[in-house]
This record gives structure tokens, sequence and C-alpha cells, in this order.
């Protein structure tokens, strides 16, 4: 099978579309489905687009969705509602909130004013109904192991910058919390201090990849002097998270397996 993979989305589809259009997706008549490492949504203004272009996928059995951090918040926020959960600066700051406007159709306005219908609404989204209910902890190949931030793994802080990683044997039947906790992972961190997955290759997002570039090959910094978000590569593992916001492209990635 021929994979098509990207992470990271966060509602900015004319940037999705001109990824896959770069490598050669739209023309391409092999058989091959689309992998999306988590957090569909957030950020960007193109929620509705995306989410008629995914769904369309999904019909056709042409895409595998990964659960990301931002599904869980999502979710967060509805479970909570109307509690004040639409109140929380996190939830305005990721752009939830932002998700939930562009998916009803409501104002931030509209919202504060009535927060028990706007939930209403935001829960028949086929956001909610059919995208969420769809995504995966982990899809795994022969060779491949596609995730939203990590595998599940003990994380230990020793320090302010210093962390301390070990594998968990079981990692596959972790728990829902243990999922949860590991799609906020930095993979590049976690691969480094010794989690990676024996003849796998780990497929990740979450952490923007010019975290792995200045860290591991003294290549530019995170945010300024000259970074790098192209897809990182290490030992196995492939990050591909390419901070869209700040980058203004996604990455993707095609492999065979």
């Amino acid at each position: 099978m021929k994979y098509y993979v990207v992470a990271d989305v966060h509602g900015y589809f004319d940037e999705l579309q001109a990824a896959l259009t770069e490598q050669g997706y739209f023309m391409d008549s092999e058989r091959h489905k689309l992998v999306v490492c988590g957090d569909l949504f957030d950020r960007g203004k193109q929620a509705k687009e995306l989410q008629t272009f995914i769904l369309d996928l999904l019909e056709k059995d042409e895409v595998i969705l990964i659960r990301g951090n931002h599904e869980d918040l999502a979710v967060e926020l509805l479970h909570d509602w109307p509690q004040g959960s639409y109140l929380r600066s996190y939830h305005h700051s990721n752009g939830t909130v932002g998700t939930v406007c562009q998916l009803t159709g409501l104002s931030v306005a509209e919202l504060l004013s009535n927060p028990e219908a706007a939930g209403r609404e935001f829960l028949h989204t086929p956001y909610m109904q059919t995208l969420i209910p769809a995504m995966q902890d982990y899809y795994e190949t022969p060779h491949y192991i596609f995730v939203h931030g990590w595998i599940p793994c003990a994380l230990t802080r020793l320090g302010r910058h210093k962390v301390q990683y070990a594998s968990f044997d079981n990692w596959r039947d972790a728990t829902p919390d243990a999922w949860e906790a590991a799609r906020w992972l930095n993979g590049m961190e976690a691969a480094h201090g010794g989690v990676t997955e024996p003849g796998k290759t780990i497929v990740c997002g979450h952490w923007h990849c010019s975290f792995g570039h200045a860290h591991y090959e003294g290549r530019g910094g995170e945010f300024d002097n000259d970074p790098d978000f192209t897809p990182y590569y290490g030992n196995g593992i492939i990050a591909l998270d390419a901070c869209t916001p700040v980058s203004g492209r996604v990455n993707c990635i095609v492999v065979r397996d």
C-alpha cells in the first residue's frame, strides 16, 4: 500500500492541498491512502473545507485518521459545556473555540450568549459525529507506526531542562489515559531518549520539526535563526509537524508498506 502522510493540518486546507499536489497525490492512479497523524483543526480558517474533504475520503475508505491532542481538546470543551469551558483561555489560544465557530457558523458572541445551544450545534457537526469517532490511537503497518505525539511511555522530569523516558513493553494495550498523555509528548525527544520500536519507524506529529533539526543536527533555531520546518528524520522516527501557522506549509511524505 502507498501512503501519503501528513500531520497537524490545523485547518489549513489550502496548504494541505498544496502539499498533496506537490507529492502527486491527486494525479496518482495507484491504490493509496492519506494518513493524518492528528490535529485536523484549530488555528487555520478553513475548517469547513477541510471537513468536507476528509469526509469524502472517509466515505471512500481512502483516509486513516489518528487522534491528536487537539481532538482531545475539542471533546473536553464539549463535555464541559456549558460549565465555562468556552471561557478558558487555552480553548481560545489553541483555536478550539475558533473551530467551533467555523463549523457551527456561530460567532463568539453567540457562543457566549447561548452556550447550551452552541454546544448542541457543535455536538452534531460531522467533526464530532463522524470524524473523531473514526480516529485511532495509532495505525501500524509491517514497518511503520503512525501516531500523533508518540507511543505511550514513562516520562520523568529531572529538572527544568532534563527529562528521562522509559519504554512500556505493552504500549499497544495502554489505557485511554496513557494514550491521551502520549499525544502531548515530543516524539523527537522521546526517540532520542531511547523510546523506539525495534524494526519499525514511528511517524509522528505534534512537535515542530525545527526542534529536532536545531537540537540534534545543529541546523537553525526552533523559531528564529533560520528554522528548518521540513520533516525530521532520525533513528526510528520521522516527525512531520511543519508548524504551519509559522512556516506556511504542511509537510507530506510518501511511504510504501
